[in-house]
């Protein structure tokens, strides 16, 4: 038993360091900033992604774009598996293709919490990125983790699913957001 407590003690000496990152809630200005590409993945990066799953894994999301941490590159996290043990890193990610066929999806968002609302999304896609040691890969996506891919490769163009919505429901989202930030700074 004492053993155990030592090897543990020594693996978080020496594991790298994450970190939960605070994450933007909308309508924060800083959610519409558009994500400038990674010129190079290293250690920064590495650690950047390390962060990000952390964050996302305490949150209880499935996804979480860079820009939502207010880091303005071009890197998401994605982990839709029930076990929550499969995450996906985008690094750069672009479409390459997209089916024809489009269905209606209820989202939601850790930068808009609380709120889930139709969006309507390509059923199928393929996406090609750099994987987290800089590795290109194309990955295809079907039903959720198309979705999901969506949503947050939005987030680095500077666009939060609200803004699909009608004005008026968008207004109504906007200021209950801006009420409940109110409301917890207190």
């Amino acid at each position: 038993m004492k053993k155990a407590k030592i090897r543990n003690a020594l693996r978080n000496l020496y594991a790298p360091s994450m970190a939960l990152l605070p994450i933007l809630v909308y309508p924060d200005p800083r959610l519409h900033t558009v994500a400038k590409p990674v010129a190079t993945v290293d250690s920064r990066i590495a650690q950047l992604v390390d962060d990000m799953l952390e964050t996302m894994y305490e949150a209880k999301g499935i996804g979480l774009a860079a820009t939502q941490v207010d880091v303005h590159q071009r890197v998401i996290v994605i982990d839709t598996s029930e076990e929550r043990n499969t995450p996906l890193v985008l690094i750069n990610p672009a479409l390459v293709w997209t089916s024809p066929e489009t269905h209606l999806n209820e989202e939601g968002c850790l930068s808009v919490p609380g709120i889930y609302d139709g969006v309507v999304r390509f059923n199928e896609i393929h996406v090609q990125a750099l994987d987290q040691k800089g590795q290109s890969q194309t990955v295809q996506a079907q039903e959720l983790l198309a979705v999901c891919i969506q949503h947050e490769m939005d987030h680095l163009l500077g666009k939060v699913f609200v803004e699909y919505l009608s004005p008026l429901k968008r207004n109504r989202i906007k200021t209950k957001m801006i009420k409940a930030q109110r409301e917890d700074a207190r």
